[in-house]
């Protein structure tokens, strides 16, 4: 089996195993929550809810992704996973208002109410350790396989631990301390972190869809890889252009040669910094438009 094909495989592996351990987690805190009474453990199993919907969208984003570009979509289907990691952001924004919605509900309409803190905290270690382990393998298959969308999902349940762990503290205060006041609170003070990250992984997907460009530090690294060669073999380079598709990156520019070169010679240096550019920044696709040295044009 060709490297690509066990990445292929491994990113299917790790989605579908994100999406078993989510719907466990998910039973798990509606019925602790419903038992012990306690919003803050409702609201994170919404938040996990969220999180499922997620994993199965990245499930089948990292399946479509992976298919060969085909006559209606010739350049490829990587962004199947930025709409993913899109819709995974909104969800995570969605979960996060309505957890913030609920407990309020709570803590204004001024009716007395008990929370039995021990079934959550036994459920949210379970959630915590869960999440742990899994959403660290996502990072794993993510970075090996330059997948956004494995990454939001690894976001999303990195979101989970920490709000788990929130929660968790909360309920052992309110065992301890018996003020149940507490449960709403801790609530909404986890539904506003978890906010930031819905806006922020939003954000980073709705740039690659939008053709956004790369990172400054990214295109740097490109650019010095190709200033690197300015010498007698290359005279410059211009309309350097570069962006994220999905788990792949798409650059074209335009490179200054001697006007004497041969093409051969052209084409021998090109890939000579395509071959660098792929070593720092993995799977990418470029496009090279060669043309005779203009000192009007050039770009040292």
């Amino acid at each position: 089996m060709s490297e690509k094909m066990n990445i292929v495989t491994e990113k299917k592996l790790a989605a579908g195993l994100s999406i078993t351990s989510n719907a466990v987690i998910i039973i798990l805190k509606f019925i602790a929550g419903i038992i012990s009474g306690s919003i803050s453990i409702i609201s994170e199993a919404i938040h996990s809810l969220s999180d499922f919907l997620a994993s199965v969208l990245t499930f089948f984003a990292v399946m479509k992704s992976s298919e060969p570009a085909d006559n209606d979509h010739p350049f490829g289907h990587g962004k199947y996973e930025d709409m993913s990691g899109f819709v995974e952001g909104g969800l995570i924004i969605f979960a996060a208002l309505y957890i913030i919605y609920e407990a309020c509900k709570k803590l204004f309409m001024h009716k007395t109410f008990e929370v039995d803190a021990t079934l959550g905290i036994i459920v949210m270690l379970v959630s915590v350790v869960a999440n742990f382990f899994v959403s660290a393998y996502l990072f794993k298959v993510a970075k090996k396989s330059n997948s956004i969308s494995l990454l939001a999902d690894g976001e999303h349940l990195r979101t989970d631990i920490y709000s788990s762990i929130g929660i968790l503290a909360g309920l052992i205060l309110i065992k301890i301390t018996g003020i149940d006041i507490l449960d709403p609170i801790i609530a909404i003070l986890v539904a506003l972190f978890i906010l930031k990250t819905g806006f922020s992984i939003s954000k980073e997907t709705l740039n690659n869809l939008l053709d956004g460009s790369l990172p400054q530090e990214d295109l740097e690294l490109i650019e010095n890889i190709i200033t690197s060669y300015t010498n007698e073999r290359v005279k410059g380079y211009k309309n350097l252009k570069a962006r994220r598709c999905g788990p792949s990156t798409d650059i074209e520019l335009t490179m200054l040669f001697p006007k004497d070169m041969t093409i051969n010679e052209c084409h021998k240096v090109c890939d000579e910094i395509e071959e660098l550019v792929k070593q720092k920044l993995g799977s990418v696709t470029i496009m090279i438009h060669a043309e005779p040295e203009c000192e009007k044009c050039s770009k040292n």
